[in-house]
């Protein structure tokens, strides 16, 4: 069973209720944690992210009178914390091997695609991408490098991609 994730989880319950907490490094430690056991992009870390202590006119509106806005924030981030422990009891960690295939195969694309340019076509790419284009400029600018490959080009790029063998493990799954 996952004892260590579940301990570390249950010390940031605990870090809620401390004389000295505070919200905004305790949740970027939250979110590190929570990425490291489930990955990145889960609803936990979504949620976690959305906590404030703020007190806008619809946190007034929405708090009850016998809480502050504050002791729901706080109680809502133990909740959240206590599904992810519930979760690890019950299922176990996370199986991130299909999330690693598919970012092999991502990796093996783009080294397919690096491997058909020429040095100073990936000078290029690589001054596209980091400009302060917009995206719509950006793709511009990439279809035109692209077509420079030719059809011919670009079709073998696209053919070598898909017979890479993480291609085809993503695919034939």
């Amino acid at each position: 069973m996952a004892q260590k994730e579940i301990k570390l989880l249950q010390q940031q319950i605990d870090k809620l209720y401390t004389s000295d907490f505070e919200l905004a490094p305790w949740k970027k430690y939250t979110v590190v944690l929570l990425e490291r056991i489930f990955g990145p992009g889960t609803e936990k870390i979504r949620m976690i992210n959305e906590l404030d202590f703020e007190f806008s006119s619809w946190s007034l509106r929405d708090a009850s009178g016998n809480e502050s806005y504050e002791e729901r924030s706080i109680k809502e981030a133990q909740e959240i914390l206590q599904a992810a422990i519930d979760e690890l009891k019950v299922f176990g960690l996370p199986d991130n091997s299909k999330k690693d295939q598919t970012k092999e195969a991502l990796l093996a694309l783009l080294n397919c695609l690096l491997d058909e340019l020429k040095g100073s076509q990936v000078k290029q790419l690589k001054a596209i991408l980091s400009s302060g284009d917009s995206k719509i400029e950006k793709k511009r600018k990439m279809r035109e490098m692209l077509q420079s490959l030719g059809e011919t080009g670009a079709v073998e790029v696209l053919t070598n991609m898909l017979f890479l063998p993480e291609t085809q493990a993503v695919l034939l799954k």
